[in-house]
């Protein structure tokens, strides 16, 4: 597996602040909204009688106003109370010169109620929004602390096993009696299986972290192809390769062979002797599509939902364990263009894994 570089984007939560204006802005809505309430109150005062309207306009102007500018809650409360009372206060007294009904007075604790219920539920809302970033911030930076773990992880267990195989490789040449290069032998197959877990745990690391891909246009039918080419060299078993022409994409062809890759080392993990591999690729109207099969076994019904799941494993017909991490890479990087990776069971039995992605 090569090793692929991208860049991790940073994560970032939406701000409650985010949703406040400028400061510069913050200061023109203060002014408009005093503006409003005074020129409310002249009118109150220039139309005698008609003040239910203006009363009315006043306390809607200010919801509007806190919609976009959350003012504390002191200078909130004194300054509805102090155009309540201004506002009130001309409503009785042309009430008491009969010039407006007694019943409209009941708009003046009623408007200012209504609007601090208003400011009392934003500003629960606000807490709320805020307690959820924080807890998004504290998630953010335990998935950050684990990425960074997998990928120093990765790299740290590459030294050693280089080290150890690059050793057992010159004890390897030397003249061993049968027993020991059996040992030898089945020490170097788990120290590949430990470098191919490293790769692999700093591949889904990448994906997961929103790594950029390296889009350029790629042949997805000519890629299918060589790689089939490159598998059926060095197996024994029957390889069926159906390739309609797929046009060109939008991927990065490094990922989708890792991908595709695993999916057809799965395959071969499960496939008996002399069994049949098909690969199969074909475009519709949005998007390409390459199925790989095989004769094996089949998934179990129980097991479909875990097939994706990191470090999850199904026992090959061999005997031999893979790395627990193939099939979660692959679907990583099919997420990471757009697509998706499915599995099911074939309608002859076997496995039938799915890779879709976005032909535009």
């Amino acid at each position: 597996m090569s090793a692929i570089s991208s860049r991790a984007p940073e994560l970032a939560a939406p701000r409650v602040g985010r949703l406040r204006p400028p400061a510069r802005i913050g200061l023109l809505i203060d002014i408009a909204v005093a503006a409003v309430v005074v020129g409310m109150l002249a009118l109150m005062i220039v139309f005698p009688g008609l003040e239910a309207g203006p009363f009315h306009l006043m306390f809607l102007a200010v919801a509007i106003a806190y919609g976009y500018r959350i003012w504390p809650v002191g200078p909130t409360v004194t300054a509805t109370v102090a155009f309540t009372v201004l506002g009130g206060w001309l409503m009785v007294d042309q009430a008491a010169e009969g010039r407006l009904p007694w019943a409209e007075l009941a708009e003046v604790p009623l408007m200012p109620m209504v609007l601090l219920v208003m400011i009392w539920h934003v500003r629960r809302r606000v807490v709320a929004v805020e307690k959820m970033e924080q807890m998004t911030d504290r998630q953010l930076q335990a998935v950050q602390r684990e990425h960074e773990f997998v990928r120093d992880a990765s790299h740290a267990i590459r030294t050693p096993v280089t080290i150890a195989r690059g050793h057992l490789e010159l004890v390897a040449v030397e003249d061993l009696d049968e027993e020991v290069r059996s040992d030898l032998s089945v020490a170097l197959q788990q120290l590949e299986r430990m470098t191919a877990l490293s790769n692999r745990l700093l591949a889904v690391a990448r994906l997961d972290s929103g790594g950029a891909l390296s889009e350029q246009p790629t042949n997805l039918g000519n890629l299918v192809r060589e790689l089939a080419a490159n598998w059926s060299a060095r197996s024994d078993r029957t390889w069926r390769v159906d390739c309609e022409p797929t046009g060109w994409i939008a991927a990065d062809p490094e990922w989708i062979e890792l991908a595709l890759d695993a999916l057809v080392e799965n395959a071969l993990n499960f496939t008996p002797v002399g069994g049949t591999i098909s690969l199969h690729c074909w475009r519709s109207a949005d998007h390409c599509v390459v199925e790989v099969a095989d004769s094996g076994p089949g998934i179990e019904p129980e097991d479909l939902p875990h097939v994706f799941d990191r470090f999850w494993h199904r026992m090959p017909p061999n005997g031999r364990m893979g790395t627990g991490l193939g099939l979660a890479m692959a679907r990583s990087a099919a997420v990471a263009h757009g697509g998706r990776l499915s599995a099911r069971n074939g309608p002859n039995g076997g496995a039938l894994f799915e890779l879709e992605l976005p032909a535009d």
